[in-house]
């Protein structure tokens, strides 16, 4: 596994161990490129939120490629490993914050971490197949954790169903690669009369 693009393009990842990727499952380079080359005018200068972060490929592939700075949000112990491994192999530790938090309740630990204008891309990659990507999707939406011209991206099993809309969350891209599917979100904006 290594970073696709940008200043710490070719840098080698920290993977799971093979007992280990029962509860972290790292996003496959070929789809992680897939995804970033779909959303790569968004990234320079965003702001990242990594939930169910597992190695931390998906923010780390942000920074390299000058996303301004990501919060990284695992559960595991093992996770959290290696993202602080991954996040000193490509010296991104100045601008990413990592915390342990169990992610399957709701969410109002970020609202200390959150940008006023909130995070520009989120990206969720929770276990497949257990309801926690949808879960997660209200619990952003209601709590307003999303930029105005915010993307929200979920990945799951391929052979997942997720809706078109979960609040003011629309569903405006969905890609299949193999098992992984990604679920594209952006907030509907609401327009201000002037």
């Amino acid at each position: 596994m290594r970073i696709i693009a940008g200043s710490a393009k070719g840098r080698r990842l920290f993977s799971p161990s093979k007992q280990k990727r029962n509860l972290i499952r790292p996003t496959a380079d070929r789809a992680r490129e897939a995804l970033f080359n779909i959303i790569a005018s968004k990234v320079n200068g965003a702001v990242i939120l990594d939930l169910f972060a597992g190695t931390g490929a998906l923010g780390l592939e942000a920074l390299s490629r000058g996303a301004a700075s990501a919060l990284f949000v695992d559960q595991h112990h093992e996770a959290i490993s290696l993202i602080k491994k991954n996040l000193a192999a490509c010296s991104f530790q100045a601008v990413s914050t990592l915390l342990k938090r169990d992610l399957a309740g709701n969410l109002s630990f970020l609202r200390q971490y959150c940008p006023e204008q909130g995070f520009s891309i989120i990206f969720l990659d929770p276990p497949y197949k257990k309801g926690l990507g949808l879960n997660t999707l209200f619990c952003l939406d209601t709590d307003s954790f999303v930029a105005d011209s915010g993307l929200v991206i979920v990945e799951e099993d391929s052979a997942c169903k997720l809706p078109a809309k979960v609040g003011r969350l629309n569903l405006y891209d969905q890609r299949c690669y193999g098992e992984t599917g990604f679920w594209l979100y952006h907030l509907k904006r609401i327009e201000k009369n002037v």
